[in-house]
């Protein structure tokens, strides 16, 4: 165990002032790199002027407003309505709950190998039993389709409130829609009157070479989540949809969704800085090349398969014990990786976006090394 005492782009120091290049992100959260400095006065700077203060509409807070219309600017138009919460799982409580007093329907669908949380409501959509069933009884109604598989789409009716899915299955280890499925779905959705609810915590701002990764579908959500990277390295998290499907959680009762912390002022700022530094560079346009130095670079035998989709990358290996030795002498070596919940047999790889070509070649050189050390 590593015991971190500070962090600056894309490396970590320890203890003993030993450095690790993050090859993780935090889990897709810190796409500039740590402590990037025009986030950090943004922390500052409101912190300065105030913290918390109350979120159930008494207030104006700005740097709530400024990031929810920055973001609705690169948002499709329907997508006009930001609900700031504390994490990725609260957004999809805030979703699902959404979808069901809009619709008037009580059943939602979602996919095996999903992860939208640990929470109990988002944990009734895990695609793992193994998770799932130590904490039964969950929600109910609840309807788990085959990812990518259209037969499964007939399950969806006009008792389902909405479908849940992450474009690209990330605890799966890196399992990317396809796009007819996609299509097919969304097609299901509009014929039951169903709302279509996109995940987009691990792949938004930029991860996949686009800002959002429905983006690369040709289809829109009714509802998007998004975590993880919203808060710039702070917690933070949103359900966005239209004004008219948001409007139903204003009334009867008239605080339908509450939370304490949501939007709170700093983390709105925070990640409010760090998307205008993500929009005025070009690290999304760069994203792609730096996916293919990725897949170039690390070549071996012992991998089974590399699953990519930009820059969040699964290698597959025969076992978890293959991986984890690999994943141990990585970090032994200087180079931070992991694995996935629903995947343990892959390396998981989602470097913040700052990452050069130098770093690329070092990064690779130090796994592949490793993958001949645990496989010889």
């Amino acid at each position: 165990m590593l015991e971190i005492e500070k962090a600056e782009g894309l490396y970590l120091f320890d203890t003993k002032g030993k450095r690790y290049l993050d090859l993780i992100s935090g889990i897709a959260v810190s796409y500039l790199g740590h402590s990037h400095p025009k986030v950090v006065e943004a922390v500052k700077q409101q912190a300065e002027k105030y913290m918390h203060l109350m979120v159930y509409g008494e207030y104006v807070q700005s740097p709530q407003v400024q990031y929810a219309a920055l973001l609705m600017k690169h948002l499709p138009k329907n997508l006009n309505s930001v609900f700031f919460v504390n994490s990725g799982a609260e957004a999809a409580e805030g979703a699902m709950k959404l979808a069901k007093r809009f619709t008037g329907r009580t059943e939602i669908a979602c996919f095996d190998k999903a992860y939208h949380g640990s929470t109990q409501g988002a944990l009734s959509l895990i695609g793992s039993d193994a998770m799932r069933i130590p904490f039964q009884p969950l929600l109910p109604g609840v309807n788990r389709l085959r990812f990518n598989n259209i037969e499964d789409l007939s399950f969806i009716n006009e008792k389902t409130a909405c479908v849940i899915i992450e474009p690209v299955q990330g605890e799966a280890g890196v399992r990317v829609a396809e796009k007819i499925f996609l299509k097919q779905l969304r097609k299901r959705c509009d014929e039951t009157g169903t709302l279509l609810v996109f995940d987009e915590a691990q792949t938004a701002f930029g991860r996949t070479g686009k800002i959002f990764a429905f983006e690369h579908f040709d289809i829109a959500p009714d509802i998007l989540l998004l975590a993880k990277g919203l808060g710039g390295g702070m917690p933070l998290g949103a359900f966005i949809a239209s004004k008219e499907i948001m409007e139903t959680l204003s009334n009867n009762p008239a605080l339908g969704h509450i939370t304490t912390f949501g939007g709170h002022p700093v983390c709105c700022a925070a990640g409010f800085a760090a998307m205008q530094v993500l929009l005025a560079s070009d690290l999304i346009q760069t994203v792609k090349e730096k996916e293919a130095l990725f897949k170039k670079l690390l070549v071996h035998p012992s991998i089974k398969q590399f699953r990519s989709f930009g820059l969040i990358i699964a290698l597959e290996f025969d076992s978890f014990t293959t991986s984890k030795k690999i994943i141990d002498t990585c970090i032994s070596n200087g180079v931070i990786t992991d694995w996935f919940l629903f995947a343990d047999d892959c390396l998981r790889i989602a470097p913040p976006l700052i990452i050069e070509d130098r770093e690329i070649i070092d990064a690779c050189r130090i796994i592949n090394e490793a993958i001949a050390d645990a496989t010889a």
